[in-house]
């Protein structure tokens, strides 16, 4: 701050009141001057930043494509592998451990890598909402090449006792083990290279796509109709038996009274009876659309429709009650076919699987396509023979 000069008359002081005025308008005009500088810089930033705001907001055009994202290096790494074979950003990544073994009868499928977590998780996802018996059925996931059920379905022996008598001794329970291996499921898919080179091809979503395609019309066919050879073992390839004359090992099953036909509801009856109480709690129906079309007008004796949409969106269809799943692979009626099951099928039928899968890329085979071999260990069988019965369209 600049400091006035004061000057006095010849023969005179200066006053102490003049000099603080004095001193006090020097200072009032230096902090103007200070006050308007730091105004002025205020100014200037702020139009330089609203130039700047200005500019982003002209230029920016949105990403060709979001799949790889800086914060999910996982994916640009797999993306990386499919599209070209470069393995090193897989290597490269932290935690993730790429397995080679040698060929040979071990848990895991030989060569190949895991696929990134997203793409798994898609696949799941599309296999858990299709309609077959793994929407009902019990599925465990194992790290063996067979899962094992035990079942004790026998009764132990019990009797009357008195206070002086002697205690008979009683029969024991026995244990029945249920073994279920687990088969390889696969998928071939492939791609032209030049398809794959295109950045804004998203091929996570492709490959997840058909291979979940793929493996959800073969497991739904197995889970009915499999032989047990390299594949799951169908619930209506074990023999089955008239209900009356049931025994362990086999399913039983009721007949319409009419050959390859369903004259009335009381057959449907029959089947939901036929079932143990114990079971019925939670029982569905199994048919496909063409026998759910035929079931559906069935009526009781006072005219109702045995048939019920569901009141939601979602909610199964009901039949007596009891909710409906349509699996397109239960055969249509027919003289002597078992087109309708009934029963707990997550105590009946287990479904065993890996819950890894596997992608090996080949760029040889197919020139100029690329071919993707997806691999996948999944199993199945009935593993409680009372908790499921049949609809048999014969007489007899």
């Amino acid at each position: 701050m600049s400091k006035p000069e004061l000057k006095a008359r010849v023969g005179e002081d200066v006053s102490p009141a003049d000099e603080l005025k004095t001193a006090i308008s020097g200072f009032m005009s230096d902090f103007r001057d200070f006050s308007t500088g730091v105004n002025a810089k205020f100014q200037k930033q702020d139009n330089r930043m609203n130039k700047l705001d200005r500019k982003t907001m002209m230029t920016g055009r949105p990403a060709l494509a979001t799949n790889a994202h800086d914060d999910a290096p996982h994916q640009k790494a797999f993306a990386a592998y499919l599209r070209s074979g470069d393995d090193d950003g897989l290597r490269g990544l932290r935690g993730l451990d790429l397995e080679g073994k040698a060929l040979g009868t071990s848990v895991a499928a030989d060569g190949g890598y895991l696929v990134d977590p997203q793409t798994a998780d898609t696949i799941k996802g599309t296999l858990s909402s299709t309609a077959s018996l793994r929407a009902i059925a019990n599925v465990v996931n194992v790290d063996a090449t067979s899962f094992d059920v035990l079942v004790d379905h026998t009764e132990m022996g019990a009797g009357w006792a008195t206070e002086v008598g002697g205690v008979a001794e009683t029969d024991t329970p026995q244990i029945d083990r249920i073994s279920i291996p687990l088969h390889e499921l696969s998928a071939l898919p492939k791609a032209s290279q030049r398809l794959l080179d295109d950045s804004a091809f998203d091929i996570e979503g492709w490959l997840a796509g058909r291979i979940a395609d793929k493996f959800a019309r073969s497991e739904a066919s197995a889970f009915v109709n499999g032989d047990g050879i390299d594949k799951p073992k169908g619930m209506l390839t074990y023999p089955s038996v008239d209900n009356d004359v049931w025994v362990w090992g086999n399913l039983g099953y009721v007949v319409t009274g009419a050959d390859g036909a369903i004259i009335d509801g009381d057959p449907i009856v029959d089947l939901v009876y036929a079932l143990g109480a114990e079971y019925r709690a939670n029982a569905s129906f199994v048919m496909n659309s063409k026998t759910a079309g035929t079931v559906r007008k069935l009526k009781d004796n006072d005219g109702r429709f045995l048939w019920s949409d569901g009141l939601a969106a979602g909610e199964p269809a009901r039949l007596m009650g009891y909710p409906v799943l349509i699996a397109e692979d239960m055969p249509d009626i027919a003289l002597n076919a078992t087109a309708i099951a009934f029963g707990d099928f997550g105590t009946g039928y287990t479904v065993a699987e890996r819950p890894d899968l596997r992608v090996l890329r080949d760029p040889f085979s197919a020139k100029p396509h690329v071919l993707f071999y997806a691999t996948k260990r999944v199993g199945g069988a009935v593993s409680d023979f009372g908790a499921i019965k049949l609809l048999k369209f014969a007489i007899s």
